[in-house]
């Protein structure tokens, strides 16, 4: 008998200590950490922030930029027709890769490096009439729409679709815009 008294008495102490100290091992669990200041201070590079790390290292005109992941792609044309391909750092915001063509052909980009529109007025103009992020803008110099040249900007607007925007290129005005509604990039 006086063995089951100990193994009782022990057992009541387990039982009595056990609830707050699995409680207390609960609610360290659950409590959030902190990320390190470096992590917390990260940003997600914008496009206008990803076109002017790409121009500060190369300069030149943006020809297309476009988010894919965790990079921006940048192609940039500098005055003398030299074609560069960036990635830019989506969390960074650093150049990241490099890649520029040997041969330059300004007659190949005249028209672009004439624009009176930047992509990054291009920019400015589709987010003013569209508020949200800018996921891509690319120069359309292609006449098989019957328009002269445009800028076409992607936004990820606020309410959550996506807004194909058409700038033009002497003007700074919206030429078109479609919503595209379904959901799928």
């Amino acid at each position: 008998m006086q063995r089951n008294t100990y193994v009782s008495a022990a057992a009541a102490v387990v039982l009595a200590l056990g609830g707050p100290v699995a409680a207390a091992a609960t609610a360290a669990a659950a409590t959030p950490t902190a990320l390190p200041a470096a992590t917390a201070a990260r940003a997600d590079v914008t496009a206008e922030a990803a076109a002017a790390a790409a121009l500060k290292a190369y300069p030149g005109v943006i020809e297309s930029l476009d988010r894919d992941g965790a990079v921006w792609h940048v192609d940039v044309v500098s005055k003398d027709g030299t074609h560069s391909e960036l990635e830019v750092d989506a969390a960074s915001g650093s150049v990241t890769k490099e890649n520029a063509d040997d041969d330059q052909n300004a007659d190949e980009y005249a028209a672009l490096l004439a624009a009176k529109v930047t992509a990054e007025q291009a920019m400015k103009t589709a987010v003013a009439a569209h508020p949200g992020k800018v996921w891509s803008v690319e120069w359309d110099d292609d006449d098989d729409n019957g328009r002269a040249a445009t800028w076409n900007v992607e936004v990820k607007t606020t309410d959550g679709k996506t807004q194909n925007v058409h700038v033009d290129t002497a003007t700074a005005k919206v030429v078109s815009s479609e919503s595209d509604n379904d959901g799928n990039d």
